[in-house]
């Protein structure tokens, strides 16, 4: 087996493992797989060999960074720390029960195998060469020594070989995916008679004592969740920014900065375009070509240029600032000095030949009409210098505090109240799971203490405690009694229809004629994803056994507001072309289904076989 391993060491399957491995570490580092040293404290002993606490907690804080990095707004809150501990833990007893399964197998790469795939991942060269320096960076990069590295591959190479082999060996019958393509494509033929729930509804009655003996019976569906009142203190940027007065000096200061920004510039422009195509390229050098030689721009234009509206002009495209063109064509028009030609530059509408033909700009608007704008400007900018040191100086604050009144008068900041809040949040900020999981947490809802400051969005962080706790209370009748009746009304029109249904097909398996309804519809051969009849039609209809010849199968579909009796006549298995594409598709799937359920049975059966311990 070795010698297949090397063999396949130049093949897709040790590319694609490979490829795994450097995610897999880049992600969790070399502690992930390989134990720590010797007498290190331990949190799980495998078969005799330890995962020492420094591995553990060095993974775990590697996960915890993954997940962070998959957060739109990275928040450490969000993250529940019990389960990602769990999940670690129960990933390195797994990681080591199937490296010892590959020791055990004598499965293992020399020095130099592990050589050779080193210098064929494209993660370690440098123009399609290996590059020993790329590979030290990358390596180290990875929290990783080279020896280490080495080491995790010799494991990790051989555990992801069995893993593939044992994938790759899944096998199903050829009858099995033939028939499971046959059933998928089946079509039915049936009938359809609907049964209103008008015809049922005048004879259901809900009762004040049926309303009374449901609300006592089903008395946990009437909780009001519990829910704490809260006091909380809100920093943001917005909020810091209006507090700041901004003195003249400094407007005037800032004014004259920014002159040079206010001042806009528009770039008068011309140019040739041509469609995008296989002879583009030819096209473009014999106009820069042309251009060489002493052409006229102007007369190229209308030659070759495809904007009909500005060849008309010599190509003239007229004064614009930027934001105006694509992003291409901005970046070459910009980087040009007066009178220079870009080089062919695409973008979606096709390929430009660029001509820079001016430049001009606007005076500088009056302070007098800035005023306003560069205050709010000057503001925003302090504030944002001043943000972290305040945000700094309330999150000691409030942890050293016994409540908000104190940080608050200290910073010039307003305490807020919010009510009604549960479990599931409240309004904002109380919308954010992370403040509200600390809000609810022992030490603040019964020890006392304030929450840690959360950031709740982009530049807003709070600070919160309880101010007062309801507990989980039963709602007053008289607030759900009509939601109660409602409630009992649509049950029991449901069931009445079922019964009325449940009537019909026993007269019917009878030989007896429906009475009082409507008239059957028809629908032929219809497949499982026709659009012709409603979804809950159609799951009923394809969940009938097949009736035998000359037989009807009868069932029902019961909604809210009506019951559908269905007749099913006729069912007809799909046709399978032999070795059609569909059918391959399905093969492989199939295939692959069943190999990752051999391999999840090979794993759970070595570690029903290891010997834990946990201490």
């Amino acid at each position: 087996m070795l010698q297949d391993i090397r063999n396949n060491a130049q093949g897709t399957i040790a590319k694609i493992i490979i490829g795994l491995l450097i995610v897999s570490l880049s992600i969790w580092g070399m502690d992930a797989i390989v134990g720590g040293f010797s007498g290190e404290p331990e949190v799980a002993t495998v078969n005799g060999e330890d995962i020492t606490e420094r591995e553990f907690l060095r993974v775990v804080q590697m996960e915890s960074q993954r997940r962070l990095s998959r957060m739109d707004n990275p928040d450490p809150s969000m993250l529940d720390e019990d389960q990602i501990r769990k999940e670690v833990l129960d990933s390195l007893i797994q990681e080591e029960v199937l490296i010892q399964d590959a020791n055990a197998q004598g499965l293992e790469l020399n020095d130099a195998d592990i050589d050779s795939l080193i210098t064929q991942m494209p993660q370690f060269q440098v123009d399609g060469q290996f590059n020993r320096d790329r590979f030290v960076s990358t390596v180290r990069n990875m929290g990783m020594g080279v020896g280490e590295f080495r080491e995790t591959m010799r494991k990790q190479y051989v555990v992801n070989q069995i893993r593939a082999g044992i994938i790759e060996s899944g096998l199903v019958a050829d009858e099995n995916a033939t028939q499971l393509l046959q059933i998928q494509n089946q079509t039915r033929s049936f009938r359809v008679l609907d049964i209103p729930a008008s015809s049922v509804a005048d004879a259901v009655t809900v009762t004040d004592a049926d309303v009374e003996a449901f609300y006592e019976e089903n008395s946990d569906a009437f909780q009001q969740s519990e829910r704490v009142d809260a006091a909380y203190i809100t920093l943001s940027l917005g909020a810091l920014a209006e507090s700041i007065e901004v003195d003249d000096a400094e407007l005037q200061d800032y004014y004259e900065r920014r002159a040079a920004d206010l001042a806009s510039e528009e770039r008068r422009a011309s140019h040739i375009l041509i469609e995008e195509g296989s002879d583009a390229d030819e096209t473009m050098e014999t106009i820069q070509e042309r251009l060489s030689a002493g052409e006229s721009f102007a007369d190229l234009a209308r030659e070759y240029s495809i904007d009909t509206v500005s060849a008309e002009e010599g190509g003239d495209l007229g004064y614009a600032g930027r934001g105006i063109y694509a992003e291409a064509f901005e970046e070459a028009l910009f980087g040009l000095e007066e009178g220079d030609i870009s080089e062919p530059v695409r973008t979606s509408f096709g390929v430009h030949l660029i001509r820079l033909d001016d430049v001009r700009e606007s005076d500088v608007p009056s302070l007098a009409e800035m005023e306003g704008q560069l205050r709010r400007e000057l503001a925003r900018e302090q504030a944002r210098e001043r943000f972290a040191e305040v945000r700094a100086e309330l999150a000691d604050s409030a942890y050293a505090a016994d409540d908000l009144a104190g940080p608050a008068e200290e910073l010039g900041l307003e305490v807020r109240e919010a009510t009604d809040i549960t479990r599931d949040g409240g309004q904002a900020p109380f919308d954010h799971a992370g403040l509200v999981r600390q809000l609810f947490s022992e030490d603040v809802l019964e020890a006392g203490y304030n929450t840690e400051l959360i950031d709740v969005g982009d530049s807003v962080s709070v600070v919160a405690r309880v101010r007062e706790y309801h507990q989980a209370e039963q709602l007053p009748l008289d607030e759900v009694r009509d939601d109660i009746r409602a409630t009992l009304e649509q049950r029991r029109i449901r069931e009445a229809l079922a019964e009325r249904a449940d009537t019909i097909i026993a007269g019917l398996e009878a030989g007896e004629a429906p009475e009082g309804v409507g008239e059957w519809q028809s629908y032929e051969g219809l497949a499982r994803n026709a659009s012709e009849a409603g979804p809950a039609i159609l799951q009923q209809v394809f969940s009938l056994a097949r009736p035998g010849e000359g037989e009807t199968r009868f069932g029902k579909a019961v909604t809210a507001d009506s019951a559908s009796v269905i007749a099913l006549d006729e069912v007809a298995d799909g046709e399978v072309a032999e070795e059609s594409t569909e059918l391959n598709q399905l093969r492989e799937f199939l295939a692959s289904l069943e190999g990752q359920r051999e391999y999840a049975a090979y794993q759970q059966f070595l570690r029903n076989r290891a010997e834990v311990e946990r201490p």
